[in-house]
């Protein structure tokens, strides 16, 4: 008996050590300060969808609390879309070509990429990001909140009638942030409370002011709390034994933390699994071309970056199009995208395509490892423990 409990207590400190040598911290050493008034003013505009030019989407359209802040579907719908999940992907509305990405840390310390390619990125000298040049902010994550209010199908309706606003140019983006900044300025209650967290007079509102507040909302919002795997590393508290098992693979054979490591389980860096082309794909035809799109770089061809992995029970379906339902499909697809022969396309061309995904992912460190079925479910199993609510929940208004 003796012996078994000091294999136990080996079994959990080896656990220990491997997570912090993978750079795991305490939640609170993750967190950015945000103003309480920014906070309250940028919940309101998370919630209304006055956000948008037709009044149609709120972020709280595709970012709900019963999908661990993603949308449940495996392609976002965006304007003209209605309800919730599956009444939501049902309703007709536009298809946004990737999975809607969930927002746990995003804004906190050393987060400063976003999307799953990576198109607002300000790790380097010079950020990187669609207004090329012109960013509105310093702040990546505010530069990233202005985004989805001028994407055709996100938050801006293609209809007749507003084709000049359609561009997708920082000129035209720029009229509909003042149109939107003008709206916000006459409402009733987000009007003052914008100017309360600002310290200005409501009449001096710009859309500048409406993003720092969006993105103090979600900063605080969905930063980092302590999970169960927190108190387990920090604080010496238990695990179930396939917790421990899991999270030994994940950090030892698994080789999952080569990649999901650091404080959000994620390198920031670009990686080619592959993974079902679920939809029409960002580049069409059933294809994604993922960090290319951003780089112009053949080297990052169906390149994705990869995703934190809190609450990742949460937020299926997985991948960035959506194309995986359940958690251990995405982790099988990893080490062994060919045991399911539904994955493969039916397709010449996007067999074709596929095959170019298989060469990338050949070089990974995953390819080709022998996890069973039994090590995939104690993965999950560990996975679970790095659940943990958002600090409020929120709902469309209007």
């Amino acid at each position: 008996m003796a012996g078994s409990a000091a294999a136990d207590t080996l079994r959990e400190n080896v656990l220990r050590q491997a997570a912090l040598d993978a750079g795991l911290v305490p939640a609170e050493e993750t967190h950015v300060p945000v103003p309480p008034d920014l906070v309250a003013a940028g919940k309101l505009l998370f919630q209304t969808k006055k956000l948008s030019l037709e009044r149609e989407t709120a972020c709280a359209s595709c970012h709900l609390d019963r999908f661990g802040s993603a949308d449940g579907l495996p392609n976002a719908i965006g304007t003209e879309g209605r309800g919730e999940g599956v009444a939501r992907l049902m309703g007709g509305g536009d298809i946004i070509p990737r999975n809607a990405l969930p927002f746990w840390g995003r804004g906190s310390k050393g987060f400063e990429i976003f999307f799953w390619d990576g198109r607002v990125d300000a790790r380097g000298e010079a950020m990187i990001s669609q207004f090329a040049g012109e960013e509105p902010s310093d702040d990546p994550l505010v530069v990233a909140v202005h985004l989805p209010p001028v994407e055709l199908g996100e938050m801006l309706l293609n209809s007749a009638g507003s084709e000049t606003l359609q561009s997708e140019t920082v000129a035209s983006a720029n009229q509909i942030y003042d149109q939107l900044a003008q709206r916000l300025r006459d409402d009733l209650e987000i009007g003052p409370a914008l100017a309360k967290a600002h310290t200005i007079d409501p009449s001096q509102i710009r859309f500048i002011d409406v993003a720092e507040a969006l993105a103090g909302f979600i900063r605080h919002n969905f930063r980092l709390k302590p999970t169960r795997f927190h108190e387990f590393v920090f604080a010496e508290r238990d695990l179930s034994e396939d917790e421990i098992e899991g999270g030994l693979i994940f950090y030892g054979r698994g080789r999952c933390a080569t990649c999901h490591n650091g404080a959000y389980f994620t390198d920031f860096a670009f990686h080619t699994i592959p993974f079902p082309q679920a939809g029409f794909g960002k580049n069409g035809f059933g294809i994604d071309y993922g960090r290319y799109n951003v780089t112009l770089d053949v080297d990052d061809l169906y390149r994705f970056r990869t995703p934190p992995l809190f609450n990742v029970t949460k937020t299926a379906p997985y991948s960035h199009s959506g194309s995986l339902y359940e958690l251990s499909e995405a982790i099988r697809a990893h080490v062994d995208p060919l045991a399911r022969s539904e994955n493969v396309p039916t397709d010449a061309h996007q067999r074709a395509d596929f095959y170019q995904v298989l060469k990338q992912w050949s070089h990974t460190p995953v390819a080709g490892l022998a996890l069973d079925d039994r090590d995939i479910e104690q993965l999950v199993v560990f996975l679970g423990s790095l659940e943990f609510d958002s600090d409020q929940p929120v709902d469309e208004t209007e």
